[in-house]
């Protein structure tokens, strides 16, 4: 047995509205653990800010538990899947290095082993918070199907729709749109190497519609410029709102598809071949390019966690993605 003693300290959602941080003391670690001390750690500001305000739907209270959270929807509860940081004790060839965990917000942890995904060498550990982001993006455009030429529009710029404009860029003869309400995205998408328009002026015919900002009003969007026998992507996730579809007007003479999208399981071109494990060790490997880094708009420290997720949940402003920085 790994002796483990020392208090921790991590952020708990203790009611809708209000998150706290608390002390704890970590669990013995077995021989097949390791000692995770964190080095930074990323809000995941959609299903956050829908967690932190209560609004996770009794159905779907045991489908979104985290990997390794605490406590029960709605409250109170320890939630998050973003965290980076140093393996202090463990399997011998472990210690000593970085490695992303689909864990909450917390100082330090032990976990199995196993739950960690190794930073490649060529990715920062500060880059690496966008690492379940990135496994969404990766997803999406999977089930997206998107081939070489395809006219694609991306509705939301946030962390996810974002990284899944950047991928599908990156496919050859492809012609992006990224489509959002805040102007300010469009030096994002110039950055990343994509187009940017508002709602009112998005083109239209699109081969593939990926809708990721979480909006009614986006959704409206996307099945608009969708073209005949486009596919049109559901990646945002609601939680207990009800939504709105445009299945009237043209939607059955343009001969429209909805697919949802959902990181929960390998798309399904994909799982003949491909496991979770797999497809995350991926989507670390494409963190090493640095123009990546714009997507982090801010930063913040733990100690000032409960205030900052507040102020989040109850207006993002121009946030994509918000690293959290231990000391």
């Amino acid at each position: 047995m790994l002796p483990v003693s020392h208090p921790v300290r991590a952020f708990w959602l203790a009611e809708p509205g209000r998150g706290e941080i608390r002390s704890e003391t970590l669990p013995a670690a077995s021989d097949g653990d390791a000692v995770v001390r964190t080095l930074y750690s990323g809000i995941s500001r959609g299903t956050e800010s829908l967690v932190f305000q209560g609004r996770v739907p009794p159905s779907e209270f045991e489908r979104m538990r985290a990997p390794f959270q605490s406590g029960e929807f709605p409250a109170p509860v320890k939630y998050g899947y973003a965290s980076v940081g140093e393996i202090e004790r463990g399997p011998r060839e472990l210690e000593g290095r970085r490695g992303f965990v689909l864990y909450p917000h917390q100082t330090k942890y032990v976990v199995p082993a196993a739950a960690i995904y190794l930073l490649p060498p060529s990715v920062p550990a500060a880059r690496a918070v966008l690492a379940a982001n990135m496994e969404t993006a990766v997803n999406g455009v999977w089930d997206a199907g998107v081939k070489p030429g395809d006219h694609v529009v991306v509705i939301g710029g946030g962390a996810v729709g974002c990284l899944a404009a950047w991928l599908v860029a990156r496919i050859p003869g492809s012609d992006v749109e990224l489509v959002d309400v805040n102007p300010k995205r469009a030096e994002i998408a110039r950055a990343l190497g994509f187009a940017f328009a508002g709602p009112m002026v998005a083109r239209g015919d699109a081969d593939v519609v990926i809708h990721a900002s979480g909006s009614a009003d986006g959704l409206a969007t996307a099945m608009l410029v969708a073209g005949f026998e486009s596919t049109v992507v559901e990646m945002s996730w609601y939680g207990n709102r009800e939504v709105p579809v445009l299945l009237g007007g043209t939607f059955h003479a343009r001969r429209l598809t909805l697919k949802s999208s959902q990181v929960g399981h390998v798309a399904a071109s994909q799982r003949a071949r491909w496991d979770t494990r797999r497809r995350m060790a991926f989507a670390l490997s494409l963190l090493a390019h640095d123009e990546l880094d714009v997507l982090i708009t801010g930063e913040s420290t733990f100690d000032d966690l409960p205030s900052t997720m507040a102020r989040l949940a109850a207006s993002p402003g121009d946030t994509i993605c918000h690293r959290i920085k231990y000391e």
